[in-house]
């Protein structure tokens, strides 16, 4: 049984209540129900009914039988666990039994929904709100990945990073903006109702007047309740006449012109409370404590002017609309200047009391009482730390002067950690170098701002400066500061594991496990390096399981999303794709790879970068495959980290090898080479090499397109120098290699008997990518390696494993004569374009289907298929696949 929903996301997880005066917004609702789309998109200036709009689209939805759920963000769903957490409990509205696994699975709300048969429409509101990139990569995930029968619903204020020029070519965006809202005349006449009627001039003049806008609309009718509405009304027509509805100024007028005639209890408790986010009697009071709040919340909520409701399960939960509670918060300021930072304070306390302190320190900091906000910080810091909640703190500390956290000495580390996992180390490190810490008299804060030096250097590439450092560091050990002796353990572990002590490095994340007690960042960072270890050293099932826990021991925190979690999802997300799980390793890369960016780990930003180019690859998107490189080379320059330009240039060389385009992948190459920089490779074991460098490199491309002979004898040595340090990935990967060096050589007897130890090898872990990465030519060693296995029989986990790549590689013949680089045989070459179509082809797209995938017409589909025909000289679509594949010229 699943515990009861708490009640902050009970009224997140519910629209507003309907109340009398709204208007059926019938066109928009049918326009969306008869819309065979992914996304509405609802996007509007604030007062324009987007959300009213959305509540009646949701109930035709209901009464047609489809199951909804409804989600309102705020600020504090751009924490990726926040908003997964939110996102699991829309989901079970549903009906998806599987939105929270037994396991915590922080997707699986994702993952049930793909899967969902039902129909079903999934709403989010105040969208703007949301700015994290990883947030945003999720929601693009699932919009994407949308079953065919489910619908997401967005209202925003702005135009969201959803990738909405894709959807709208695709026909699968339906898009309600502001004209569509604008009140037609009709509707404007249907708000004022019966007991409001206006004149026919008056109601065409008011509508005119105000373009169709709600909100200003709403407010006249606030005015006109006052002034008295019809004929005999002179004065309801002179108001109606003067001014203009167009714009925000109006709203204000009308909101002062309503505030100034309420009694003066009820103007009060308005200014009052318009601090808050979300109103109830209890929070109210601490704010307005003269005063019954209850009594004036249902006498608010009763005459429907003020207040929109939020349903809850307690039903008595009430918010101001947006436009409104930004001029009553003006009005506030104006007219009692000093006011609202006694209110924050107020609400500030009333949070604190009730056990809540994240609202407690936004509302001190909100109301610019910063030494409220740090006495807090100096209670709770600390714990938020521990939990990893680094963008929350990083948040509060940029609002706080620096001169008054200097007065608070024990939050200044703090703080610094806050800086290096989301603003990344060079930020950190000017901040630490002004921050005075590294000579603070006091010795707890001087050993914390040591033991972060080593982290701040080597997450700068500057791996031998960090371990001078760290031996420094280590010395000094146990400072009593559990949290930072852990970081530092665990970061003198990377980098001893770099330098290729992997025993002393081992033996440092033995004590950082005893070090880190209940610390979930630290957790996640050991298990992150203990998983990197094992993967380097062959066990992928291992390393996967210790990637995964480190993940999800960053998720297991409420609202937490311990933002140095590039670590563990960049390495996690690696893991999974290595075993042929395209899907998911795409839905981990749009959570992580944005926060990998941001933080600037040099390996990180090449793994993930590598890995977004080559799923686009995989999925026949080119284009997006160059441009994952060309941000990563970017991001090198910018950043001055040459290792970083490099891994953009060795992956792009890879792909232009994988198109047969032999002259660019060697320019590539070239353009990669720099000398001191693959010497320091060699020297040391940096993760997002541990399969791609130079030498490696330049072999593969020797076996492509110049003397695979040469190709064996760098294999060979590379190849031993591999297994002398017990890196079991890297010479996984050298002999599929050197597998495909002799089959170029002509020698594929060797090449099938090299090529059978590697697959004994990869079963028994689970590799996949390691070798379908290299191309088609691999196929025919796989297809070679199966045939023998049917004569033989053998391993069952094997024949499983062999299996797999089978399905992988497609049912391609094995070429009888020499391995020609792709496409040698077909006298005229074909375009790109061309193998595109061949590709989804194979995967038994339509012409139909193939032509919105494209973004072209069926016509053009059809004059594609009619050249290839003719170039490879094919009479079917079936004919002219399996030639394709016999040839290489896609998998």
């Amino acid at each position: 049984m699943q515990p009861p929903t708490p009640r902050i996301l009970e009224t997140k997880l519910n629209p507003p209540a309907f109340v009398a005066t709204q208007v059926p917004r019938t066109a928009i609702g049918e326009e969306v129900a008869s819309a065979a789309v992914k996304l509405v998109l609802v996007r509007a200036p604030a007062g324009f009914g987007k959300t009213t709009a959305m509540a009646q689209i949701r109930e035709r939805m209901e009464a047609r039988g489809i199951a909804t759920a409804w989600l309102t963000l705020d600020r504090a769903d751009n924490d990726v666990s926040r908003f997964l957490d939110c996102l699991a409990e829309a989901v079970q509205r549903l009906g998806v039994e599987e939105a929270r696994g037994n396991n915590s699975n922080p997707f699986d709300a994702v993952a049930a929904l793909a899967a969902h048969e039902s129909p079903f429409t999934l709403f989010f509101d105040d969208f703007e709100r949301v700015q994290e990139p990883a947030v945003l990569g999720l929601v693009r995930e699932i919009v994407e990945h949308l079953p065919r029968r489910g619908q997401i619903v967005i209202g925003s204020r702005s135009l969201p990073d959803l990738g909405l020029g894709r959807l709208r070519a695709r026909g699968q965006l339906t898009e309600i903006d502001t004209d569509r809202l604008r009140f037609s005349l009709e509707e404007t006449g249907a708000f004022f109702g019966p007991r409001q009627a206006l004149p026919p001039e008056m109601l065409s003049l008011l509508h005119r007047k105000t373009e169709g806008w709600v909100a200003a609309i709403w407010l006249a009718s606030m005015a006109l309740e006052r002034h008295g509405t019809g004929t005999e009304t002179a004065t309801a027509t002179a108001f109606v006449e003067r001014f203009s509805g167009s714009d925000r100024a109006v709203a204000e007028y009308l909101a002062e012109d309503v505030l100034a005639h309420q009694p003066k209890e009820i103007r009060d408790f308005l200014l009052r409370t318009s601090i808050l986010r979300q109103l109830d009697a209890s929070v109210c009071q601490a704010l307005c404590p003269r005063v019954d709040c209850a009594a004036i919340l249902e006498r608010l909520a009763a005459s429907n002017l003020f207040l929109t409701p939020v349903m809850s399960g307690d039903g008595d939960a009430w918010r101001y609309h947006s436009l409104f509670a930004d001029f009553l918060r003006a009005q506030l300021a104006r007219e009692m200047p000093g006011e609202p930072a006694r209110l924050h304070l107020a609400a500030s306390g009333w949070y604190e009391s009730h056990g809540r302190p994240v609202p407690a320190i936004d509302h001190a900091i909100e109301g610019g009482d910063h030494p409220h906000a740090l006495n807090l910080l100096d209670h709770h810091a600390a714990q938020f730390l521990e939990e990893g909640r680094m963008r929350m703190l990083a948040r509060w500390f940029s609002a706080i002067p620096e001169h008054q956290l200097r007065e608070h000495p024990f939050l200044q580390p703090i703080s610094l950690w806050a800086t290096c996992f989301t603003h990344g180390p060079w930020d950190a490190m000017r901040q630490l170098d002004a921050s005075g810490c590294l000579d603070s008299p006091i010795a707890e804060v001087r050993a914390s701002a040591h033991t972060l030096v080593p982290l701040l250097l080597a997450m700068q590439d500057r791996h031998d400066e960090a371990y001078e450092a760290g031996r420094l560091s280590l010395a000094r050990l146990p400072t009593g500061l559990a949290f930072a002796d852990s970081v530092l353990l665990n970061a003198m572990a990377h980098i001893l594991a770099v330098r290729g002590d992997q025993h002393e490095a081992r033996r440092l994340l033995d004590a950082a496990r005893r070090e880190q007690g209940n610390s979930a960042f630290n957790r996640m960072y050991t298990e992150s390096l203990a998983g990197l270890f094992d993967l380097h050293e062959g066990r992928l099932r291992q390393a996967t399981a210790r990637l995964r826990m480190a993940v999800d021991s960053t998720h297991a925190v409420s609202y937490n999303h311990s933002h140095g979690n590039a670590w563990a999802g960049v390495l996690y997300a690696g893991a999974v794709y290595e075993t042929n799980q395209l899907v998911q390793a795409e839905r981990l890369l749009n959570v992580y790879l944005p926060l990998a960016r941001d933080v600037g780990l040099p390996d990180h930003m090449i793994l993930s970068h590598a890995m977004r180019s080559r799923l686009a690859f995989h999925a026949g998107d080119i284009d997006a495959a160059f441009q994952a490189l060309t941000e990563l080379e970017y991001l090198g320059h910018q950043r001055q980290l040459p290792r970083v330009v490099a891994g953009a240039k060795l992956e792009r060389s890879r792909m232009l090898l994988l198109q047969g385009n032999g002259p660019a992948s060697h320019d590539e190459l070239l353009r990669a080479d720099d000398p001191a920089l693959w010497e320091r490779e060699r020297r040391q074991r940096l993760p997002a090499h541990d399969l791609d460098y130079l030498a490696l490199a330049k072999a593969r491309w020797e076996i492509a397109f110049g003397d695979a002979r040469m190709a064996l004898s760098v294999l060979d040595a590379e190849l031993h120098a591999a297994l002398a340090v017990a890196r079991n990935r890297r010479a996984l990967k050298l002999r599929v290699l050197r597998a495909l060096a002799l089959q170029r050589a002509g020698d594929p007897a060797a090449a099938t008997e090299e090529f059978a130890e590697v697959l004994q090898a990869a079963s028994q872990e689970g590799f996949m990518r390691l070798i379908l990465d290299e191309g088609p030519a691999v196929g025919t060693l796989v297809h070679r390696c199966a045939a023998a296995m049917q004569e033989g029989g053998g391993d069952p986990i094997l024949a499983d494993h062999l299996q797999r790549l089978l399905q992988a590689v497609g049912p391609m013949a094995a070429p009888a004569e020499s391995e020609a680089p792709a496409g040698d045989a077909i006298e005229e070459p074909l375009t790109r374009k061309e193998i595109r179509v061949l590709q989804l082809l194979a995967e038994g797209y339509s012409n139909s289907a193939m032509a919105e995938k494209l973004f072209v017409s069926d016509s053009t589909v059809r004059t594609h298929l009619r050249n290839i025909n003719m170039k490879l000289d094919a009479k079917s679509r079936t004919q002219a696949v399996a030639i394709a594949r016999r040839l290489g010229v896609i998998r």
